[in-house]
């Protein structure tokens, strides 16, 4: 995550923006009354998809094991080329 300060921000928004975009890297910009996070909004989307897909009911669960199962357990059969 690039860290800097407002003034920083506003003088180099365009550079700052473009890696943001380009490397999905947020910028954190700090100001007297707080922070901000600047996110792509590729990184945007997938966190609000992470959101959702935690609340719904024992989706958690489901993720953490499938997350945790081997490739023998996933394949029913084998495919033949």
């Amino acid at each position: 995550m690039t860290n800097t300060n407002i003034t920083s921000f506003r003088k180099n928004i365009y550079e700052l923006l473009k890696q943001t975009i380009k490397f999905n890297e947020p910028v954190n910009v700090s100001t007297k009354d707080g922070n901000v996070v600047v996110l792509s909004e590729e990184d945007y989307r997938g966190l609000m998809e992470t959101v959702y897909l935690l609340n719904i009911p024992e989706m958690k669960e489901k993720l953490i094991n499938g997350k945790n199962a081997s490739i023998e357990e996933c394949v029913e059969e084998e495919v033949e080329w």
